[in-house]
């Protein structure tokens, strides 16, 4: 089955052949016929399909639901790490992801190791030392580096390490990491997975050796997703595929009207010419994504007042839903960097992060044109 007839497809409910996933809104169920089901913090049907999805969709062994985005990214490196193991992380990625792995983690006793951005440095690192788990965001957050996956893999495979991946900005839809040897692939399903900015939820999938050891953790931590969230992550799945097809044209137009604007100094957009992995982008996606950085003339001030300025596309710290929203990476999504490190990635002050939704595009383009005049 193609994406869209997966992303859409619900198995029927056997007792009352419910077309769509019912909510089982309970905390237990009756024993002894609930030997499968006891406790919903444990196992829950409604989120338990979700999980049979994302491992669908992404083609995994095994998928599990999540309370939020950073609970799998917790969940699973918990899984994987305890002290004396090793971590090979990106300095360019979602700030919580970052912070998690540098000060916890490295406190907990895992050797972390922070690679400064761009592929040629990853991968470097990656072939320099043996690494228990190597994390990393195909598509960093918010300068959108898009990793070189393959040759990623590759080194992991030689050197015994397990490669996790944070698919959120491609989607299953633009990429699936699993393909290119990815051991695990997780989201943050608030994004463009469910799709609407009404839900926080994450998901994980891969290898049912590995996933089945992270299911028992989240049980213990209680990172369990809820079964009604769970439930509106399920309908925003089934529209997936035809929103990713709108949000990709959209902001890939919006992009290049970007990079021509004489108000805006730097465009990030793996589908422009001018991006460093545009060349990697063509071979390890089928779509470049909904999210455009740039960076406007000027500094701070001038970029929270476009970002204030916006009529159509609000500014709020998310991404990845049917509206566009904007933020300021450097005090929202990024603010608890320190200044050298956001330095390091190149998020200045002037840095603008746009998440296209499915709107209009020439009102996208409109809306952008007026916000940027008044700078």
């Amino acid at each position: 089955m193609k994406d869209s007839t997966k992303a859409a497809k619900e198995d029927i409910e056997d007792s009352t052949k419910a077309i769509t996933t019912p909510i089982y809104q309970t905390v237990a169920f009756m024993f002894p016929e609930g030997e499968k089901f006891r406790y919903s913090r444990e196992a829950n049907p409604t989120t338990l399909e979700l999980g049979k999805k994302i491992a669908e969709l992404e083609g995994a062994e095994m998928g599990i639901a999540f309370s939020s985005g950073m609970g799998a990214i917790t969940t699973t490196l918990f899984t994987l790490l305890t002290p004396g193991k090793s971590l090979l992380v990106t300095m360019d990625m979602f700030g919580r992801s970052l912070r998690f792995c540098k000060d916890f983690l490295a406190n907990w006793g895992v050797k972390v190791t922070i690679s400064k951005p761009g592929n040629e440095n990853l991968l470097e690192a990656a072939k320099r030392s043996h690494f228990d788990v190597i994390f990393v965001e195909s598509i960093t957050n918010p300068l959108l580096r898009v990793i070189n996956l393959p040759e990623l893999s590759k080194i992991a495979k030689e050197n015994n390490s397990i490669l996790v991946v944070d698919s959120t900005f491609a989607t299953p839809i633009n990429q699936k990491p699993i393909e290119f040897g990815a051991d695990i692939v997780i989201h943050s399903a608030s994004k463009f997975i469910a799709g609407h900015n009404d839900v926080i939820a994450g998901l994980a999938a891969g290898k049912e050796v590995l996933m089945k050891n992270i299911d028992l953790m989240r049980r213990t931590l209680g990172t369990s997703l809820e079964p009604f969230p769970a439930y509106l992550v399920i309908r925003g799945m089934k529209t997936l595929k035809v929103r990713m097809d709108v949000i990709n044209r959209n902001a890939e137009q919006i992009a290049e009207f970007l990079e021509d604007h004489p108000k805006v100094t730097k465009v990030y957009y793996p589908g422009l010419k001018s991006h460093p992995d545009y060349e990697i982008a063509r071979k390890v996606l089928k779509g470049f994504g909904g999210v455009v950085s740039f960076e406007v003339r000027g500094g701070k001030d001038e970029a929270l007042k476009v970002m204030r300025s916006t009529k159509v596309i609000i500014p709020a710290q998310s991404l990845g839903g049917v509206n566009s929203l904007i933020s300021h990476p450097p005090t929202m999504s990024h603010r608890t960097l320190s200044l050298e490190e956001r330095k390091i990635i190149g998020i200045n002050d002037s840095l603008l992060r746009l998440s296209v939704g499915i709107e209009d595009v020439e009102d996208l383009i409109e809306d952008l044109d007026q916000a940027l005049s008044k700078i």
